[in-house]
Order: structure tokens, then C-alpha cells, then sequence
């Protein structure tokens, strides 16, 4: 287990990427901070790790929330005495509509969640991580680093280009510190996402494409999983990836190739 001896916080680690991932690095050894807006669902996971004789604690914030953040580093520290990964994963998608539909209430809250969620994930971990060096990733998507074809998802799409933007930003401000700073970039995988997704006006923005065979061809059109990402989100949190910082991992199956 080439994590032992590492702690990792995960944001969104209750379900989905977040939650495949919590598992993955804490069945290579590391003790994982779970954190989460919704409790039952970060003490499941917690619970989970805790089962298969890892460690692990249940953390509920809202990542967009400075002091609710930095109640639950604080705890994170006091439980394990030290950070060394940190999968910046929370998001929601938002609503997708016409940009003149758009309401700047909606776009407000996408920006709040995704980019303010990230930079205050980033800048309170980053004075623990300093200590002894660590991995930070993020998790972007295809969507607005490789793809531009979702249906009005402009909010969405400009808060993925701007994380791939503030990694490679912060892989060289922070390589000194022996930080290293990636970002994986899923296409369709099968999380609860969509969930917190409201489309509005598709018929004025679709791009009329069709995909015979579906839109992942590695897979015959169907969407990867979770633990696809989560493996690649453990190699580079592991010093496997020891040389690799400021790079974007497209884990799509081709999908933004075909698009």
C-alpha cells in the first residue's frame, strides 16, 4: 500500500467520483477526511473505510463556505495530525440554459460552487500540505477543456476551464514547496451529478450530432465509472506520479475526441 502513512481529504466524498475515490486511496493505505454537504451520505463512506480496517472521518461543509471549510481542515488535522493529498472533487453542474436565459443568480451560485469550492479547498490545505510536500487534484471535466457541445452549459464549462486554469497556475507556484498540482478531466461517467442539473432551452443551443454507436468509444458507447477516475486520482496523489504536475488527464474513453 503505497499510501501508508498519508492522510487525504476528499470534497464530495459521499458519492460518485468523490466517494470511488475516498475508497481507492484509503485501499492504498491512506487515511481519508470524507467531506460532504449531506452527513448520512460522508458517514457511509467514512463507515465503509472504517469496515475494511482503514481509517477515515466524516466532514460536512459546504466547499463554496469559507468558515465551514476551515472548521472541518481544523478537524481534519486534529484527527491525523497532517494532510498530504487533497482531491478537490465537489461541483454540481448547475443550470444549463441560453445565455440570455441564463439568470446571474445561476450563474453566481455554478461560480460559488465549482471555482470559490475549489480556491477555498486549495488555500486552506495548501499551509498543511507545505509542511512535507503533497499531491493536490482536481477534478475538471471534458467540458470546457476539450468539448464545447453540451447544451447551454456555459457556467459550467467556464468553471472547468478556470480549475485546469488555477492548476497549471499553482503547479509552478507551489513546485517548490514539493507540491504537485493535476487535474483529471471526466467525460460521461456514471455518478448522481445530474441530479443537481436544471437544462433549460436545449433546442436553442444542442449542436445536432449524432453518435451511432454512442459517444464513448472505448466502451462501445457506454459511460465509465467512478473507479475508472478514482484509480487515475490515486496514481497521481502516489509518488507514481512523482514527475507529473500542472497536467490535465483527460479520462473520457475518446468521448472529447469524438465530440
Amino acid at each position: 500500500m503505497t499510501l501508508s502513512n498519508k492522510v487525504a481529504l476528499v470534497t464530495g466524498g459521499g458519492s460518485g467520483i468523490g466517494r470511488a475515490s475516498a475508497l481507492a486511496l484509503a485501499a492504498d493505505g491512506a487515511a481519508i477526511g470524507v467531506l460532504g454537504r449531506t452527513g448520512d451520505e460522508v458517514k457511509r463512506t467514512a463507515d465503509e473505510i472504517a469496515a475494511s480496517g482503514g481509517q477515515a472521518i466524516a466532514l460536512v461543509a459546504d466547499i463554496s463556505v469559507e468558515q465551514e471549510m476551515r472548521e472541518a481542515v481544523d478537524l481534519l488535522i486534529s484527527r491525523f495530525g497532517r494532510l498530504d493529498i487533497v482531491v478537490a472533487n465537489a461541483g454540481i453542474n448547475g443550470v444549463w440554459a441560453p445565455i440570455d436565459d441564463l439568470k446571474p443568480d445561476e450563474w453566481d451560485k455554478t461560480i460559488a460552487v465549482n471555482l470559490r469550492g475549489t480556491y477555498l479547498t486549495i488555500h486552506l490545505t495548501v499551509p498543511h500540505l507545505k509542511a512535507d510536500g503533497g499531491s493536490i487534484v482536481v477534478v475538471s471535466s471534458i467540458n470546457g477543456t476539450r468539448t464545447f457541445t453540451t447544451p447551454g452549459a456555459t457556467a459550467y464549462t467556464a468553471t472547468k476551464a478556470g480549475q485546469v486554469a488555477m492548476v497549471q497556475q499553482l503547479a509552478l507556484e507551489l513546485a517548490r514547496h514539493g507540491i504537485r498540482v493535476n487535474a483529471v478531466c471526466p467525460g460521461e461517467i456514471e455518478t448522481n451529478i445530474d441530479t443537481n442539473t436544471e437544462l433549460r432551452g436545449e433546442e436553442e443551443t444542442a449542436i445536432p450530432v449524432e453518435w451511432p454507436e454512442g459517444q464513448v468509444p472505448i466502451t462501445g458507447g457506454a459511460p465509465g465509472r467512478s473507479r475508472d477516475v478514482a484509480e487515475v486520482v490515486v496514481f497521481l496523489a502516489s509518488d507514481r506520479s512523482r514527475h507529473v504536475t500542472g497536467s490535465p488527464i483527460w479520462v473520457d474513453g475518446g468521448q472529447g475526441l469524438l465530440r
